[in-house]
């Protein structure tokens, strides 16, 4: 069965992107960076790409990011706000689409309940400490983590 939504996803994804691109000449999408209480990082491993991101996903019409952010974290990890999210930036994701943007939100332990579920979206998710981050890491993510757990200075481009 995971399979299967798995290929869905695949063939889905390009046309979505497409009618997207036709529909919304502005993207925006949002990202959760969670902290347990070890300080380790949550991160996701989607059905449908390569690699483990940050939780999130694209605002909706009708919604703040900071709603958007709170529902993509219930929806794909069962992560439920209950403290603050800090809005840590803002970045221009070119890559996706010419004028997508991520805002990227910082969770600390404690500001939030898990109750891990499972989403056709996620095939695994955990949490990793920020110094062994797992084999397959986007470079986009593993840079947002340095600059959030070392100190090191935010680059503007996703």
């Amino acid at each position: 069965m995971a399979h299967h939504r798995a290929l869905i996803w695949t063939v889905a994804r390009p046309v979505l992107r497409l009618y997207w691109r036709l529909r919304r000449p502005l993207t925006a999408g949002v990202r959760g960076l969670v902290f347990d209480e070890r300080g380790h990082v949550l991160l996701v491993r989607h059905t449908y790409i390569p690699g483990w991101y940050l939780p999130g996903g694209g605002v909706e019409r009708g919604e703040t990011m900071l709603t958007s952010l709170k529902r993509e974290l219930e929806e794909e990890v069962g992560v439920t706000l209950t403290g603050e999210a800090r809005l840590m930036g803002l970045y221009a994701n070119f890559r996706e689409f010419k004028s997508d943007h991520v805002a990227l939100y910082v969770v600390g332990h404690g500001a939030y309940e898990h109750a891990p579920r499972r989403s056709p979206e996620i095939a695994e998710s955990g949490f990793f400490p920020p110094q062994a981050l797992p084999t397959g890491i986007s470079p986009s993510t593993a840079r947002r983590i340095a600059e959030v757990t070392e100190g090191r200075a935010p680059d503007e481009l996703w």
